[in-house]
């Protein structure tokens, strides 16, 4: 779920445009990397990077070869000839001579263009870097132009649908993020029937691997698969592109309908269920994007638990159904969905309109006739919903309700309090004026402290009150001068719109506070979690700080080697956790879902369960109990725990990847001295103990 203040609309956004500033500047000094991507090996990605390489050398450019592996395929080599080749580093590892791209080589030589072929490869023990794409990033730091290859199966996010669809673990992979900040890619397709063709008749590899590969990872619907896939990450890739062109570019205002995108308003009315099916459908028969936003104000009546709850329900059903959800917060409804749509590149709004009468229309305004009349490219799809049936009930309970008679004798004291001291005014002669305007002062008073519903009282009876004892004839509510009357009713207007403003300053004032302390706790785990080392400690710190931010206790499951959940030693329950919940947070790590209390999957568990994704894989789960009387599933209380979630998750993610770097460093470090040591002594040492 996302959140979202409300932007300036007639102005870019500063943040952007410096951030867009800083990447041109940073490119300008960066070679450019150019991909050549295919859904598997043999669909010609090489041979269409020679070619490349090829004509650019023939227009002038300073090309050189750094690595390219031909496959032992006579026209791909034939495409070598004429090009610089940089030598190849020979490593030898365990026996084996293995030949490695010479990265000082092609730093010290410096060309304008420099081909680097299997960017997912793994270096040998001993190299610089771990990953050929990490020279590549060296290299396009130093202000060289890359020419690579890449297969889809290597993209990290595409790692688990690949071994799902094929059943073979690819180990390579290339972070996501190399592949969308690539200044070009170039798809090499190959239909999978002529790429069946070619690995008979031994174009990709030797007859007897291509027999063992046809048999299982080239399989025609494996083929088809992965094809699809690369195409639409591809083009998800162009879309990227396509959107941020259109943010930066004057006419950002308006809609590219390059792909549909459904944006549907959602709340607590019964009509929404109606709604969000309506956009399913829609969203399925358009193979669209869609999402479910809801819109948070400062207006007149809070909402009630009641309400609260059942736009939890239309949230969780739009999530079920597959759409992405989002919260915005605004005065003016209309014109924040549409600035949201606007950012969100969305062509379709629907939006459902409950029955209501015409003079609440008229005194309220309609979002769904502001919504047609400021639209402008965007498409409105109106639902006509049914009256709601509980509306006059709540309507008729609200008074009852415990926490809302609160104000109400604290009304009735101030306008006791404004009527004295305006009696003494009168007794000293003072204006009506100035005796008027205690009563005001009476109802901003209460509307500020306990909201729009006493300070409406205050209003009407301090009103009443200064007819019968201030205006004569005195001790009646008659009006003797009809001045008056017009000072009565325009005292009345004022009282009333001074109400609904402080009424609407004390919202806004609870609003900021709530936001600030979960800013607050956000902050002050940050600033925790980055003050410890180690994953335990991590975990530990985490489960003291978010403990005291909800005031229940905390449970956090680490993956362990052997990718099974390891609980932490709890800190802030001294009951251990059952074989149940156990269950439930191995199903919530298992399918990166949430589940347990509150949620529809096992809610009969005593702990709410939320994975801690990270970009590279779920770090583990971290759990809490529900706190009495409050609902951890509500649109703000489940923004803050996946906030804090992956904020845990990529502090330990963190963690485990600066030891990784860390054993990697003193691993080199150790085979550098043992072959000093092999070269000064001639004779292999054991392994060195760099620790004391």
């Amino acid at each position: 779920m996302t959140r979202r203040m409300k932007p300036e609309p007639s102005r870019p956004d500063p943040y952007k445009l410096l951030e867009q500033v800083k990447a041109d500047e940073s490119r300008l000094s960066r070679g450019s990397l150019k991909i050549f991507f295919g859904y598997v090996a043999g669909v010609g990605k090489t041979y269409a990077m020679l070619e490349a390489a090829q004509h650019a050398q023939s227009i002038g450019e300073d090309v050189v070869v750094g690595y390219v592996e031909p496959h032992g395929r006579s026209e791909t080599e034939g495409l070598l000839e004429g090009l610089e080749i940089i030598p190849s580093l020979v490593v030898d590892y365990r026996g084996a001579q293995l030949k490695e791209f010479d990265l000082d080589a092609a730093l010290s030589r410096h060309p304008a263009l420099l081909l680097v072929d299997e960017l997912a490869h793994t270096n040998a023990p001993g190299m610089r870097h771990v990953k050929r794409w990490q020279d590549v990033q060296e290299l396009l730091a130093a202000g060289i132009d890359i020419y690579t290859t890449l297969n889809v199966q290597h993209l990290e996010s595409i790692n688990d649908i690949v071994t799902q669809i094929t059943g073979v673990r690819v180990r390579e992979t290339v972070p996501d993020a190399v592949f969308d900040e690539a200044d070009s890619v170039e798809i090499v397709d190959l239909p999978p029937r002529e790429l069946l063709e070619r690995l008979r008749e031994g174009k990709v590899y030797l007859p007897a691997q291509a027999e063992m590969a046809m048999r299982s990872f080239f399989k025609g619907p494996n083929l088809g698969a992965l094809r699809e896939i690369s195409l639409r990450r591809t083009a998800d890739r162009i879309h990227a592109h396509v959107e941020t062109s259109r943010l930066a570019s004057s006419n950002r205002r308006e809609t590219w309908a390059t792909t549909e995108t459904l944006l549907v308003c959602i709340g607590p009315s019964p009509t929404s269920a109606k709604v969000i099916r309506t956009s399913k459908r829609l969203a399925g028969a358009l193979n669209a994007r869609w999402i479910a936003a809801s819109v948070e104000t400062s207006r007149v009546g809070s909402p009630s638990s009641e309400q609260r709850a059942r736009l939890l329900e239309n949230v969780k059903l739009a999530e079920r159904l597959g759409s992405e959800t989002a919260t915005l917060f605004g005065e003016d409804v209309a014109e924040e969905i549409l600035s949201y749509a606007r950012s969100q590149n969305v062509t379709k709004i629907v939006i459902g309109k409950t029955a209501e009468p015409r003079w609440r229309q008229f005194l309220r305004g309609s979002v769904v006739d502001d919504l047609l009349k400021q639209s402008g490219g965007i498409d409105i799809y109106v639902i006509q919903g049914e009256p709601d049936p509980t509306a006059q009930a709540r309507r008729g309970r609200w008074l009852r309700r415990p926490g809302s008679l609160t104000g109400y004798p604290w009304a009735l004291a101030a306008v006791l309090v404004a009527g004295l001291i305006a009696w003494v005014f009168k007794t000293f002669g003072l204006a009506e004026t100035n005796q008027a305007i205690m009563f005001l002062l009476a109802v901003v008073v209460v509307a500020a402290r306990f909201g729009f519903g006493p300070g409406i009282t205050t209003a009407i009876v301090g009103v009443l009150t200064f007819d019968f004892f201030f205006v004569p004839p005195f001790y009646s509510f008659a009006v003797q001068d009809f001045q008056y009357l017009i000072t009565l009713v325009v005292m009345l207007i004022v009282a009333l719109v001074a109400s609904a403003l402080a009424g609407r300053v004390r919202r806004q004032v609870q609003t900021a506070r709530s936001r600030e302390r979960r800013l607050e706790a956000l902050s002050r785990l940050s600033r925790k979690l980055s003050a410890v080392s180690g994953t335990h400690q991590l975990a530990a710190a985490a489960e003291l700080e978010v403990a005291a931010m909800f005031g229940s206790s905390v449970a956090i499951y680490l993956r362990g080697d052997d990718d099974t959940l390891e609980p932490v030693v709890s800190l802030t329950s001294s009951t251990p956790l059952g074989q149940r919940e156990i269950t439930v947070a191995a199903w919530a790590y298992e399918h990166g879902e949430l589940a347990g209390s509150g949620t529809d999957t096992l809610p009969e568990a005593t702990y709410l369960y939320l994975p801690m994704v990270t970009p590279q894989s779920t770090a583990g789960i971290f759990a809490v109990t529900p706190p009495e009387g409050e609902a951890l599933l509500s649109p703000d209380n489940r923004q803050l725990l996946e906030t804090v979630a992956t904020q845990i998750g990529l502090a330990i993610e963190r963690d485990q990847l600066a030891e990784q770097t860390r054993n990697a460093a003193l691993s080199a470090v150790t085979r550098e001295m043992a072959g000093v040591a092999v070269a000064r002594y001639g004779e292999e040492l054991g392994p060195l103990d760099l620790t004391s």
